[in-house]
């Protein structure tokens, strides 16, 4: 075997070659070092004595199906510059790996077509191993990511476990990027993104999120100049709670069994959009019957369709027209969870009606969560937290499934 094979098929360069073993099904090949190549790893001089090695296998490249080890007596030196004793430097491997930088960069090109047991199978080496490398190669490239392009971003948590663990999201809307997982929900998960993003120096100029008392607190004093948009679909969905809440409170409060057989099993339906009912299973005809016998439900059915309305305006005057009719006709209904509501709209105005200043909002970042749940479901979990934010961190480009 040439020296000149060791550079070409495994990328090793300024080594001699001894002799190849084969042995278990594996070939290991076993390389030594010139004497005359020997250097300090700390000051790179050359006035060095040799102290003895310490002998080192890494792995390598594959021939075909069988593992390669790459065997090296690593010499201890002693340096004259700077009166240390110590290895030197093994150039095709980085300090403390087990395995040289070829085999890290064909690991990570399995890794875009394959599941990491599948690569370690494939490989025949350990799960944790091909974990380590995925896990080193994604912390160098988002060990620092870049907040000072950041002009519009979406806030939001994602539950994660069992036990209220929860994450929050931050995302770039213009790029599709994460840029901040936080550990926990509200305020304080945000208190190191607050810190990076005053460093960067970025101009947020619109900040997309639900109406969270803690959330909005942390952006008025953070973001003062930035304008808060409410989503929509938030608002849409708090409504829906509350009018299935309703729904389940005039059950109980119905006296006739003819009016509980009516409501029961109708809260799908109140939430369904009227294109939406199925009438090969009598929905529409069933809805119908449940508003027709209880009015404060038909009231809020109504309204609740109205509300769309808000976000399907020309511009903010008109939305503005038709959130402040809303607004009125919920408070004259009598109904005391559309008087409660409309007090909520009317607190959160201009946030809902910014929506026209910057037509963003979080479905992004709810399609994000959305792959964040799958990557954790079909990795059955993560054992490493640091791991499974550098793998949400690379969702935006990972065009394959990298599961843990």
């Amino acid at each position: 075997m040439s020296t000149s094979l060791l550079y070409h098929g495994f990328g090793i360069r300024g080594y001699q070659y001894v002799k190849t073993a084969y042995e278990a099904g594996r070939v290991t090949f076993t390389i030594r070092q010139q004497r005359g190549d020997l250097r300090c790893a700390a000051c790179g001089s050359r006035r060095v004595v040799r102290r003895g090695f310490q002998s080192r296998c890494f792995r390598s490249l594959p021939i075909g199906a069988r593992p390669v080890r790459i065997e090296l007596a690593v010499p201890r030196v002693g340096c004259g510059d700077c009166s240390e004793v110590r290895q030197v430097q093994v150039d095709f491997a980085d300090p403390r790996r087990s395995y040289t930088r070829a085999f890290e960069r064909y690991v990570l090109e399995l890794s875009g077509h394959m599941t990491i047991r599948d690569v370690a199978e494939h490989l025949h080496v350990g799960w944790d191993l091909v974990k380590d490398i995925q896990k080193r190669h994604l912390g160098r490239k988002f060990r620092r990511i870049k907040l000072k392009h950041l002009r519009q971003i979406a806030i939001d948590e994602i539950a994660i476990g069992r036990g209220h663990r929860y994450l929050t999201v931050v995302l770039d809307l213009l790029s599709g990027a994460v840029v901040f997982v936080g550990e926990g929900k509200g305020a304080d998960a945000l208190k190191p993104f607050w810190k990076r993003l005053k460093r960067s120096r970025a101009k947020i100029e619109a900040v997309a999120m639900d109406m969270s008392p803690a959330y909005i607190s942390a952006v008025q004093t953070h973001l003062s100049k930035a304008l808060i948009v409410f989503d929509h679909f938030h608002v849409i969905k708090l409504f829906n709670d509350k009018l299935a809440d309703l729904r389940r409170e005039l059950y109980r409060e119905a006296t006739e069994q003819l009016h509980k057989n009516v409501l029961k099993g109708t809260r799908w339906l109140l939430l369904k959009n009227p294109e939406n009912l199925d009438n090969n299973r009598d929905e529409a005809k069933r809805l119908h019957e449940a508003l027709t016998l209880n009015q404060p439900l038909a009231t809020a059915y109504y309204l609740k369709e109205d509300l769309r309305r808000v976000w399907e305006q020309p511009d903010r005057a008109a939305a503005q027209r038709v959130l402040d009719d809303w607004i009125r006709r919920a408070e004259c209904s009598g109904v005391r969870m559309l008087t409660r509501f409309a007090h909520t709209l009317a607190t959160h105005r201009s946030g809902i009606l910014n929506y026209y200043g910057y037509r963003i909002s979080t479905g992004p970042l709810e399609g994000t969560n959305t792959k964040i749940r799958v990557l954790q479901r079909k990795a059955y979990g993560f054992r490493d937290a640091e791991f499974f934010k550098l793998k949400i961190y690379a969702l935006h480009e990972t065009r394959y499934a990298l599961v843990g």
